[in-house]
């Protein structure tokens, strides 16, 4: 069994957070990864619904703000359909994950845990202008 770590961080490298995951098969796919991940910050949320959601990615019908997302009330959160939207939200290049020093970029591609258990998501905003 393995342990991951996942990590958020700025595109300038800045660490924002990071929680791990334990008992985890020794290798996922990419897809299996944002999943999990997505399924588990949406679980966190909605054992204790409050204003604001800090996830990857926005959930329906929110305001995004400095330090995550504002809903309207509180309230559950699907988290398939979160993990829908992330991996769209991927697919689109709006975050890119690293596995230990690379960055991988199909959501089908295994990442082996044990010799890359730190997964790095670093989210892209769009430039405004233009």
């Amino acid at each position: 069994m393995a342990t991951v770590t996942f990590r958020d961080e700025t595109a300038t490298g800045r660490p924002v957070t990071a929680w791990e995951v334990a008992g985890l098969p020794e290798r996922m796919t990419v897809r299996e990864l944002i999943r999990l991940r997505v399924r588990e910050e949406v679980l966190r949320y909605n054992a204790r619904p409050g204003e604001r959601f800090n996830g990857l990615v926005r959930p329906d019908d929110t305001e995004t703000e400095l330090n995550g997302h504002r809903l309207r009330e509180p309230r559950r959160i699907d988290w398939e359909r979160q993990a829908d939207i992330a991996e769209l939200a991927f697919l689109a290049n709006g975050f890119f994950v690293l596995a230990g020093d690379r960055q991988v970029d199909d959501l089908d591609e295994t990442v082996d845990l044990t010799t890359d258990p730190n997964l790095v998501f670093i989210k892209l905003t769009p430039l405004a202008g233009g």
